[in-house]
């Protein structure tokens, strides 16, 4: 992370990422918010093109402008692959865009949300409003205690949907992407119940993204695809979501319900989700696909 200064005082708010050697930068009118909560640190910056900015541990987490294409992978195509998820939980999300996104399907009748950290749906309040319109719907429940506790107690096959969308494997979103935490998911999960995780950049993790599909399965999950999306303000501008289930396979795609959504999206159609599905070569070859 840094702050560069041109001599025209023009300010860049920089991320570099290693792994990809390669950095993403956003031009900044000033820095909006910035603490430091008991569990990371938090800025929030106003873009000339890109809306807010949210920062977290120096990585960007969302824009303005992109995060749609984030949310709306990150739900409507596990919600269309299932035949009707009533019980809806979300680990991490604390932005609530995804959150939103799951409330906009009326079959779901209750959906809670995980936060380890209160701080950021706060802040997302205060600086991403839109994101957060359905907080206050009877149907949500937002809870700011560690994810990977509830999951472990939680009660076995109540759930329909599991969506972890946490930041990157380090820190408190570590434990999340191992073979304790997937079985503790398997567990609480219904017959033909889906869990899904995002798993990074395909062009630059495929290591992580091949050994949190091994671990799935390891925990008793019987199919798994990876679904690839543009996510520009991410390394490489390309990420993914990894998508299983528990019981049966993923091939249930309700393609005339998505046909017929009856709410708006930005990025997702029935289209999107099948061209999703379809694998890159790299991938292919890569994942055993």
């Amino acid at each position: 992370m840094s702050q560069q200064h041109t001599p025209n005082e023009v300010r860049w708010f920089t991320e570099a990422h290693q792994a990809s050697g390669s950095s993403i930068g956003f031009r900044t009118e000033q820095q909006l918010h910035a603490e430091k909560t008991p569990f990371q640190t938090i800025e929030i910056y106003k873009t000339t093109d890109w809306g807010n900015l949210m920062v977290i541990d120096g990585c960007v987490m969302l824009t303005t402008r992109d995060n749609f294409l984030y949310h709306e992978m990150m739900t409507h195509p596990a919600l269309f692959t299932h035949a009707r998820a009533k019980r809806v939980v979300i680990i991490g999300g604390g932005d609530c865009g995804t959150l939103r996104e799951v409330l906009k399907h009326e079959e779901v009748e209750k959906a809670t949300q995980v936060e380890i950290d209160e701080r950021v749906t706060r802040l997302a309040e205060e600086y991403f409003p839109e994101l957060c319109d359905s907080n206050h719907d009877p149907r949500a429940e937002l809870l700011f205690i560690d994810g990977i506790k509830y999951m472990a107690d939680a009660e076995p096959e109540s759930l329909d949907l599991i969506i972890v969308d946490s930041t990157d494997p380090v820190g408190p979103a570590e434990g999340l992407f191992n073979a304790a935490f997937y079985t503790s998911c398997y567990k609480a999960l219904r017959h033909g119940g889906i869990l899904v995780q995002q798993s990074e950049s395909p062009l630059v993790h495929l290591d992580l993204i091949k050994s949190m599909r091994s671990a799935m399965r390891a925990s008793g999950f019987s199919a798994v695809r990876t679904l690839p999306f543009p996510q520009p303000c991410y390394p490489t501008g390309w990420w993914s979501c990894t998508m299983v289930r528990k019981g049966g396979d993923l091939s249930g795609f309700r393609e005339r319900g998505a046909l017929s959504k009856n709410f708006p999206t930005r990025y997702y159609n029935a289209d999107i989700h099948k061209a999703a599905l379809a694998q890159p070569e790299f991938m292919r070859e890569a994942l055993g696909e």
